[in-house]
């Protein structure tokens, strides 16, 4: 038989086809926003500031911003409704990252041009209001104490993990180095540098926000997947980070990708606290899209890291199988040991699932007020939640892998616990190149080389 096209045609002709067919696909998302209508309003805006009520003003910005206005009228268009308003959606309007001066003075001018289309056919605007979004005092003193107590005490916790893992003999493996990197990663972002936005304006606080609380994430992700895969028994390349590539290399990407994003946002607001991605018709389409594709991504990730930790639950429970053939010291340990991981697995999920629900809500709550129509309440209780979760997270992790201080002999280790050569030979590891943090680690190693 001839086939069909699709197995006779070239690679490089079916790129072709998919690349153009890809064109199409974008132009059909961007043809609404190139393509509709909607009035603009052009604004004069300005924002100067003072310290001193008798001092002068001083302009911080003075741009022309062009605003897409979409209005509705609510009310039947009958003669008994005549003189009623549109109303129109909200529009995102400025944003500064610091607010270190007492006195703002914001300025709004809208200016009417007939020759240069200015302003033109938008109808007599009778009001503005205006939503100003900002941390309260309350929330603010609850955040700070948070981070000025949570910095030493992570900070203290990993300088006497990293300390116990180097007085080792042998060198630090893998998932050692993974959990020391999320710790510092932890102490990054909870470094209280908010404290000097009180006496200095820093307009970059906002973005240098976003790029710690980023690698946190990717650091936090990538945790996870290495987590699980060096207690895979399958896994035959154990304690190399190359191994991991094809996972923490996609988190890697979409972390970078988000940081691009941000900084198309974020980035030009250093200079033009009037600038939005979401002013045009386009970057809305382009930003709800990105935003969209990440939380997929991310719930997806859920998901494969719940495979993930199924596959280690189900290498884990072949081993228990030699349990039973045992003494009953020895059985008891070894079970209490898996006890303690597995329990170990399910609060790593929970934390995976909170810190999913977290990025999506924060991202709609953000969003609402750029986009409007979907609203969701969230108050200050989940923030210092999600932040504390994180923190206890990463100490207990810390703490429990760390090095013991209880060394004892091979030979008396295995006494106290009764230990015959045949289950020492069934369930230990026996080969002397073979060292980890846990006994868990060690016994997944085996299957593994073996």
């Amino acid at each position: 038989m001839a086939g069909a096209i699709i197995e006779n045609m070239s690679t490089k002709k079916l790129c072709i086809v998919g690349g153009i067919l890809l064109v199409f696909q974008i132009i059909a998302f961007l043809v609404g926003g190139l393509i509709g209508e909607n009035a603009e309003v052009s604004m004069d805006v300005s924002l100067a500031y003072r310290d001193d009520m008798l001092a002068e003003w001083t302009e911080m910005a003075h741009e022309r911003v062009p605003r897409k206005l979409k209005c509705t009228f609510t009310s039947p268009k009958t003669p008994e409704h005549e003189g009623r308003y549109y109303e129109c959606d909200v529009l995102p309007f400025m944003e500064i990252g610091s607010v270190a001066h007492k006195f703002y003075l914001l300025n709004i001018r809208l200016p009417v041009n007939e020759k240069k289309k200015i302003n033109v056919g938008i109808g007599e605007i009778k009001d503005i209001r205006l939503v100003g979004i900002h941390q309260n005092g309350g929330f603010t003193k609850v955040w700070f104490a948070m981070k000025t107590f949570l910095t030493p005490s992570i900070f203290i916790v990993m300088v006497w993990y990293w300390r116990r893992i180097t007085r080792m003999s042998r060198p630090p493996v893998l998932l050692e180095k993974v959990i020391f990197a999320l710790g510092i990663s932890m102490t990054f972002i909870n470094i209280p540098v908010e404290w000097f936005s009180i006496g200095f304006d820093w307009t970059w606080m906002l973005l240098f926000g976003d790029i710690r609380q980023g690698i946190f994430y990717a650091m936090l992700l990538s945790f996870w997947i290495i987590f699980c895969g060096e207690h895979m028994m399958d896994q035959h390349e154990r304690n190399h980070i190359a191994g991991y590539w094809k996972q923490v290399g996609p988190i890697a990407v979409g972390s970078f990708c988000l940081f691009i994003f941000d900084m198309c946002e974020r980035g030009v607001q250093l200079t033009n606290p009037f600038y939005s991605i979401w002013t045009t018709d386009v970057g809305t389409e382009l930003a709800m899209a990105f935003i969209i594709v990440a939380g997929i991504c991310l719930c997806l990730y859920f998901l494969f890291l719940c495979f993930m930790v199924f596959q280690v639950f189900r290498n884990i429970s072949g081993k228990q199988s030699s349990l039973p053939a045992m003494s009953k010291v020895r059985r008891l340990h070894y079970e209490g040991l898996i006890f303690r991981f597995k329990f170990l697995m399910l609060i790593t999920l929970a934390c995976a699932a909170m810190t999913v629900i977290f990025f999506i809500v924060s991202q709609v709550t953000e969003g609402h007020w750029k986009w409007g129509g979907v609203t969701v309440q969230v108050n200050s209780a989940f923030f210092t939640g999600i932040y504390g979760m994180w923190n206890l997270y990463v100490f207990a992790l810390m703490f429990l892998y760390a090095p013991s201080h209880k060394n004892y002999g091979e030979d008396q280790s295995n006494g106290d616990l009764g230990v015959h050569s045949g289950e020492e030979l069934q369930l230990t590891t026996t080969i002397t190149h073979v060292d980890g943090p846990t006994e868990i680690y060690k016994l997944t190693r085996k299957e593994a080389q073996e």
